[in-house]
């Protein structure tokens, strides 16, 4: 198969599993909507926050999935194994710091000037999807090493399955019947937390017993931790973490800031961000495809294949990334009515921010496939700092300034459209930088032998 059609193949597999995760997310947004205004404006801060920590801890799991796939190109199965386990020690550190910020977040609310009504809500929705977050973790590991090995179509059965049970549980959960009572947004999140565990539980299940795993006899005590490993691990994880931490926080915390402006403001910003978390999933699911490839020929050391590779993401990326925001765009107010149902105040305003995620989108798509293939290469560190300086600086900052100070000749807009604007001119930068690394570093690998 040509290096397109695996990477075609594998991207599309991931995709699916992806959009099956997402659609969690989805399904809570259309249940809140229908239940109250307020649930989807507490969903808008609550899954902010819970995005902001959750996506950085799985970012310092995940980051591991080049070095997993090298190793194999390397034809070393048990380092694997041995690898695998004790990414485990890392996953129970980012237990400890995780659970910590979602069950004391009111730092944060304070900060972000979160109205009083939303708050307690907030704090209660945390505090059950914080019972979740071990569980997310640890299939997160599981999820990266089937990438790694280049076979992800066991995760995704699952997660196509768990979008099965987690849909029908938050529909019962949140409204009640069958002698259970309504629990509100909160059911939403006790569905999500039964989901995960029992993702773990299918997972562990699949490890000790599939013939796929066998090779790299994954299933084995855990040692205790090797320091040196670990340390590896944090070379790499720990920057891409702040890093993915950086640049979900310069969009997440957009949900923060416009919780001022109320609850039509709340909810059309959660119409337009879940929409764009979404889409993200087409390069996501490139990105890990093709940073699988790339290493996995770094590894056997064959320089040419891996250029290839890449080459390919880079171009498959850009023209489904241009195809989705033009389909954004022709469908934003029957998307928007999807959302919304009969709130012609809430349509409106989402369906303006659609255009917003449309130009969004293009640039978002392009930035993160580059970052993934730059840890490819073992390139973590430039990326963190060209986050905190564009997508912090710019993007955020930008954009509390046109919304809330005034910037330039515009006065103050007081509408979500300033931080949509303001991102998509920062994230448009970062694509360019990325661009412009990944060539260099590129031009400048040496390939290795392969061991």
């Amino acid at each position: 198969m040509s290096e397109r059609g695996t990477i075609a193949r594998h991207a599309g597999t991931v995709l699916v599993g992806q959009l099956a995760t997402m659609a969690f997310g989805v399904a809570d947004t259309l249940i809140a909507g229908r239940y109250a205004p307020e649930a989807l404006a507490t969903l808008s801060v609550g899954s902010a926050v819970y995005i902001s920590i959750f996506v950085a801890l799985q970012a310092m799991v995940q980051a591991q999935l080049p070095v997993w796939a090298e190793l194999r190109g390397r034809r070393r199965g048990p380092e694997v194994g041995r690898s695998v386990r004790q990414a485990v020690w890392l996953c129970g550190a980012g237990m400890v710091v995780g659970m910590g910020a979602l069950l004391f977040p009111d730092p944060l609310l304070r900060w972000a000037e979160v109205p009083p009504h939303l708050e307690q809500q907030v704090l209660d929705y945390l505090a059950v999807l914080a019972l979740s977050l071990p569980a997310a973790l640890l299939f997160r590991a599981y999820s990266t090493l089937n990438q790694a090995l280049g076979r992800p179509v066991m995760v995704t059965w699952l997660q196509a399955a768990s979008l099965v049970v987690k849909v029908p549980l938050s529909i019962w959960l949140t409204f009640g019947g069958l002698g259970v009572p309504a629990m509100g947004l909160a059911g939403c999140a006790w569905a999500t937390v039964i989901v995960n565990w029992l993702l773990v539980a299918l997972a562990g299940w699949a490890l000790r017993t599939h013939s796929l795993y066998a090779p790299y006899r994954i299933w084995r005590a855990i040692e205790r931790p090797d320091w040196k490993t670990l340390r590896a691990f944090a070379r790499l994880g720990v920057p891409t973490a702040l890093a993915v931490m950086v640049e979900v926080t310069s969009f997440t915390l957009m949900a923060l800031f416009i919780a001022r402006q109320g609850t039509v403001a709340a909810a059309s910003h959660q119409i337009a961000s879940n929409l764009t978390a979404v889409l993200y999933m087409v390069p996501l699911s490139l990105g890990l495809a093709c940073s699988a490839r790339v290493s996995y020929w770094l590894g056997a050391g064959d320089d040419r294949r891996a250029r290839e590779a890449l080459r390919t993401g880079l171009r498959i990326t850009l023209l489904l990334a241009c195809i989705s925001a033009a389909i954004l765009v022709l469908g934003r107010h029957g998307l928007a009515r999807l959302y919304a149902g009969d709130n012609p105040q809430v349509v409106q305003g989402a369906a303006g921010l659609l255009l917003w995620v449309a130009l969004y989108h293009v640039a978002d798509a392009m930035q993160a496939l580059c970052v993934f293939l730059l840890r490819s290469f073992g390139v973590a560190t430039r990326p963190l700092v060209v986050y905190c300086v564009l997508l912090w600086g710019v993007g955020l900052g930008g954009g509390y300034l046109l919304a809330y100070r005034g910037l330039g000749p515009w006065p103050p807009l007081h509408t979500p459209a300033a931080f949509w604007g303001a991102g998509g001119v920062a994230l448009a930068l970062t694509a360019a930088v990325f661009t412009a690394l990944l060539w260099r570093v590129v031009r400048s690998h040496r390939p290795a032998a392969a061991a």
